[in-house]
């Protein structure tokens, strides 16, 4: 990112592509330096997550946790996916990443997750998430 990228999204928030407004998503985001968008289309960024996992703070299949101006426009059932752990990888990463532009849907594919958890979802969402990263499926 670059160095003013949070006073630069105040100034891009009319061009967020998100129906809602809730997620913050431009796909040719000025924010993003080339080395940025390489990173993020291999998803190099999500590594150092694995320290957090390690660290007991995150796991590795869950709601993807969001940034603090996303956080503060949920509505109060949006709240739900806070209960659990984050993730690195989760429901909504398999099933579009950024193409999901309406948050209603991110909220149902996170609350499908938490409501129907088990081993095997996890495995089967970790393994989907390889197939995603290795396409490049819904990274910017």
């Amino acid at each position: 990112m670059v160095v003013n990228a949070a006073e630069l999204q105040k100034r891009l928030e009319a061009m967020n592509e998100t129906k809602d407004g809730i997620l913050f998503k431009i796909k040719d985001d000025p924010r993003v330096t080339r080395v940025g968008k390489f990173i993020r289309r291999y998803s190099l960024d999500e590594l150092p997550q694995i320290f957090n996992v390690l660290l007991g703070e995150m796991s590795l299949v869950g709601p993807r946790p969001l940034p603090l101006r996303d956080v503060e426009k949920f509505s109060k059932r949006h709240f739900i996916r806070q209960e659990v752990l984050p993730g690195i990888t989760g429901l909504w990463q398999v099933s579009g990443r950024s193409d999901i532009d309406d948050f209603e849907h991110v909220l149902n594919l996170d609350v499908h997750y938490i409501e129907n958890w088990s081993l095997w979802l996890d495995l089967k969402i970790i393994l989907q998430t390889f197939q995603v990263v290795l396409r490049k499926t819904g990274a910017y």
